[in-house]
């Protein structure tokens, strides 16, 4: 009997989602640390970058485990 839908691995899913949330928000606080050490004037869309990536690293890093580990497997 297949699944509502298909054949998802949820704990990879779950893993995967949380540990790309994490990688994203290394990313933008990293890059705003050294854009401010190395070019103290950051211009705007960088700044402007790097806190969407840190913003959506926390959403992704919420999100992924409710999402893949709780609320799909449940509605199965």
């Amino acid at each position: 009997m297949t699944s509502r839908y298909g054949t998802l691995d949820y704990p990879f899913l779950t893993k995967a989602g949380f540990g790309l949330g994490v990688a994203l928000f290394v990313v933008g606080a990293l890059g705003q640390l050294v854009g401010h050490a190395v070019l103290h004037p950051m211009p705007g869309w960088e700044e402007a970058l790097f806190f969407d990536l840190e913003l959506l690293g926390i959403v992704l890093g919420l999100l992924s485990p409710f999402v893949f580990g709780i609320f799909l497997p449940l509605t199965e």
